[in-house]
């Protein structure tokens, strides 16, 4: 990792530690689970100074990951704003890749699409990203849509992965690589 991207991910960590990671009580996460340690990733995805930093971070790993995605996406909301910020660095680098958000269930009207932001076969390798993974079930939601709309799916990041359970579902149920930015307890 370069000097530069090991800042941003110093200055990312610092944000998110701040602003995203509460302590103490009892928390009840999207999987059901109760835990003493939440994060609200969205707070500092959606933060002006963090957007760039999850950007780069994203692409870094993409890279070191050696994927070549022509676009990047997930369930919306949590990955609605890392996806805009790996498009908009990603533009900035010189080797755009365009984002696509994937709706919870399609859409009753219109165009019934449950993936929006692409035209059709507009995207053929993506990768899958998503805030936080405990279990992995918002992200395994995204990668059977994408996958049902015919695109091929290199891989799944996370920015914060809780560690109970999302990579071996999604690399040992779905066979789709699992990376992170973050593990909980770096924050």
């Amino acid at each position: 990792m370069t000097m530069a991207l090991e800042q941003d991910q110093d200055q990312l960590r610092q944000l998110l530690s701040a602003r995203s990671v509460k302590r103490g009580g009892e928390f009840k996460l999207a999987s059901g689970r109760i835990s003493t340690v939440y994060c609200d990733a969205r707070v500092t995805t959606c933060h002006a100074m963090a957007a760039p930093l999850v950007g780069r971070l994203f692409l870094a790993k993409i890279a070191e990951r050696g994927w070549k995605p022509q676009a990047i996406g997930g369930l919306t909301m949590g990955a609605d704003p890392i996806v805009m910020a790996v498009a908009h660095e990603s533009a900035i680098a010189g080797a755009p890749v365009n984002g696509f958000l994937v709706r919870k269930e399609a859409k009753g009207h219109g165009t019934k699409r449950q993936i929006e932001g692409l035209l059709d076969g507009e995207a053929t390798d993506v990768v899958i990203v998503d805030d936080v993974c405990t279990t992995g079930d918002s992200t395994i939601k995204a990668i059977q849509a994408a996958r049902e709309a015919g695109m091929n799916v290199l891989g799944a990041i996370c920015l914060v992965d809780r560690e109970e359970g999302a990579r071996e579902a999604i690399e040992g149920d779905l066979g789709c690589p699992f990376d992170r930015v973050f593990r909980i307890a770096e924050l």
